[in-house]
């Protein structure tokens, strides 16, 4: 499965962006989705992930309760709605395509290329 990450952009501290993810490929309803930053220098952190069928999902302690994950089979694509970003959410989000619940990048088979984030103070 392919994928494409886009939606990012500049925003103020407080304010909401939403990323998508669009995928090219007929399994794409098999695959769980997550999403990973990286600031430049860092390790590549764990965001989010949704199940196959959007039905379950895990987040990262820092960004729950202030971004959602979801997703549309029918359309091929996963969406993180992202509200009451930080400065420190400032980084390049990637999508990527796995089979469980996964937080650990390693466990992750496929990648799409990443869209920046920028919150400015």
């Amino acid at each position: 499965v392919q994928l494409q990450a886009s939606g990012g952009g500049l925003v103020q501290a407080g304010g909401s962006l939403r990323l998508s993810c669009t995928a090219a490929g007929r399994t794409f309803s098999s695959y769980y989705i997550g999403w990973f930053r990286q600031v430049p220098g860092s390790e590549r952190e764990f965001v989010a992930v949704i199940g196959a069928s959007g039905g379950g999902r895990s987040y990262a302690d820092s960004v729950k309760g202030r971004f959602t994950i979801s997703r549309d089979n029918a359309k091929n694509t996963v969406s993180l709605q992202m509200n009451s970003l930080k400065p420190e959410d400032t980084a390049i989000y990637y999508c990527a395509a796995t089979t469980g619940y996964y937080s650990d990048y390693t466990r992750y088979d496929y990648w799409g290329l990443g869209t920046l984030v920028t919150v400015s103070s």
